[in-house]
């Protein structure tokens, strides 16, 4: 009996079919109950299909789509002109009670805008975030949001993020009382633009949240809290730092030249020890791709433009979990409560 469906864009993304195929059968393999709907072209679909087996076709549809939202289109005339695109069609399937989430590598403005449009944000919500849960070196998780879906925040647009991420701590991750700080150019609290400490002096009253302050960028991966709160811009940069720097250092660490010198062995094995020996190579984007576009009446997952085949699997997992935690239900029932004691 299946239990849980998806719908993907099979054409979003820098490589469309090459990696989201691929993608889509590895999941079904490894989840038996999960169906998927690959939504694109479909002669482009089946030239990918036809290098695997067919012993799971019976969990796998391709629902049509002629038209892609192109990658560098700006998002007010993507929406305009979505009719028919595998990105507007795959959100639909939602709408329309076919598959519980989807789960797209496309244009994250058009994506963002779309969901919104079709899906509608949960009560007392402006505007949906982008959230991600990163691994922190005290072996825990701290979730990241907005990642870059309204990179212009008011303050309580920050408030309300704060209050999702805290919901999701609790509830799917399992922090009691999860710790909450807004991310700032400093700890100091007469640091900062308006809208950051305007947040901060709506959170500081709201007493079923914990908030702690502000943190910097610096501590995002040192389990100081369970909930980094930023707008959009902010969060991107972090967020993509952050990835540059790990993708430069697990490549250095596997670059094998016999002509590096002694001084670039050793640096060499430094960081390969404190990757490897500390367990940090988990924080490889590969490992975590996929953020949850959070405060929607339905699950819609981003993936990376430019995932491989494992990374835009990791995505395909992230919306398994989701539907699996019922993460849209549990935010609404909480935030019904928690936002009537914030205003």
């Amino acid at each position: 009996m299946r239990i849980l469906s998806l719908s993907l864009d099979a054409m979003g993304g820098d490589f469309g079919p090459a990696v989201t195929v691929p993608a889509a059968l590895q999941a079904l393999i490894s989840y038996p109950k999960l169906e998927i709907i690959l939504v694109g072209d479909p002669i482009t679909i089946n030239t990918y299909l036809k290098k695997y087996h067919a012993i799971l076709s019976e969990r796998l549809t391709i629902f049509p789509a002629h038209a892609v939202i192109a990658n560098d289109v700006k998002p007010s005339q993507a929406i305009r002109a979505s009719k028919g695109t595998s990105m507007r069609l795959a959100i639909e399937l939602i709408q329309s009670g076919r598959v519980q989430a989807c789960v797209s590598a496309g244009n994250t403005g058009s994506l963002m805008g779309l969901a919104t449009l079709i899906l509608k944000p949960l009560n007392g919500i402006n505007r949906p975030a982008l959230m991600v849960v990163l691994p922190h070196k005290k072996k825990g998780k701290t979730i990241l949001l907005d990642l870059g879906a309204n990179a212009v925040c008011d303050g309580t647009m920050l408030v309300q993020f704060a209050l999702m991420g805290s919901v999701v701590a609790e509830q799917i991750i399992g922090v009691h009382n999860p710790r909450v700080a807004l991310l700032n150019i400093g700890e100091e609290e007469n640091k900062g633009p308006d809208h950051i400490q305007q947040a901060a002096k709506k959170l500081k009253q709201i007493q079923s949240i914990n908030y702690i302050g502000y943190l910097e960028a610096n501590d995002l991966l040192t389990g100081k809290t369970d909930v980094m709160v930023c707008d959009g811009f902010s969060g991107n940069i972090t967020l993509k730092t952050m990835e540059g720097v790990i993708r430069f250092c697990l490549s250095f660490i596997q670059s094998t030249s016999n002509q590096s010198s002694i001084i670039e062995k050793k640096i060499k094995s430094l960081i390969k020890n404190f990757f490897v020996n500390r367990q940090i190579s988990q924080l490889n984007p590969d490992q975590y791709n996929g953020a949850y576009l959070v405060g929607l009446r339905g699950t819609v997952i981003k993936s990376h433009g430019a995932a491989n085949q494992h990374a835009f699997t990791a995505a395909i997992e992230q919306a398994i979990q989701a539907v699996e935690k019922n993460v849209p239900e549990r935010i609404a029932a909480r935030l019904s409560t928690v936002l009537l004691q914030s205003t």
